[in-house]
């Protein structure tokens, strides 16, 4: 099997741990292109901590994790959490392009115009981010989801991202997470409401220890 034919995301017997207190054992999961994955579980189980670890921001300690079918990111995944990353005394504009060009992309005016359209934030594009509400941060960070691709980022990685929107965004991030998948990517995302678009579900729950 070629890394183009293997999953985007394979876990086998992956321990996710806080520090040295193991939370759930051998979970196991795959990802192919396509896929969208709702992970859920009780408080408590993880699933915070097992998007990072799959983002490489916590090691794993036990268990195997495959991207494309070897054991190291080869393309960093879309990690997108609670931490937002948005630098107050930056623009709107000036921010979403910081977040892009982590990935390699230099947008466009045209393509950061179309992006904060995207999430309701045209006309902001040269207002200091200080100056947003919490719920209009957080939209900054998702406006990069508009503008990349499975040949940029194969896997987003995704934590609460319907989290102070309204239904019409949420409706609208469903419609984008379904063209990423369609166009060849893979997605796992938390949420605390139900996931329409997804095909699989992973639960902690199941492998708590």
């Amino acid at each position: 099997m070629t890394a183009l034919d293997a999953p985007l995301l394979a876990l086998d017997k992956l321990t996710v741990q806080r520090g040295e207190t193991p939370l759930c054992e051998k979970v196991a999961l795959t990802l192919s292109a396509g896929d969208i994955c709702h992970l859920i579980g009780a408080n408590g189980t993880g699933k915070t901590t097992l998007l990072m670890q799959l983002a490489g921001l916590l090691p794993v300690l036990t268990g195997t994790v495959r991207y494309q079918g070897v054991e190291s990111l080869p393309v960093q995944p879309l990690y997108v959490s609670h931490q937002l990353g948005i630098h107050p005394n930056l623009t709107v504009a000036q921010n979403l392009t910081f977040l892009l060009n982590l990935y390699g992309i230099a947008p466009s005016s045209t393509d950061i115009d179309a992006a904060l359209t995207w999430v309701g934030l045209q006309g902001f594009e040269t207002i200091s981010s200080s100056h947003l509400s919490a719920g209009q941060t957080r939209r900054i960070t998702l406006a990069r989801l508009y503008l990349l691709t499975p040949a940029v980022t194969p896997l987003w990685l995704l934590d609460e991202p319907f989290t102070a929107l309204d239904v019409d965004m949420v409706a609208r991030m469903e419609d984008r997470l379904c063209d990423f998948a369609s166009a060849g990517g893979a997605i796992l995302m938390t949420s605390h409401q139900a996931v329409a678009v997804a095909n699989q579900v992973l639960d902690l729950s199941d492998y708590m220890v």
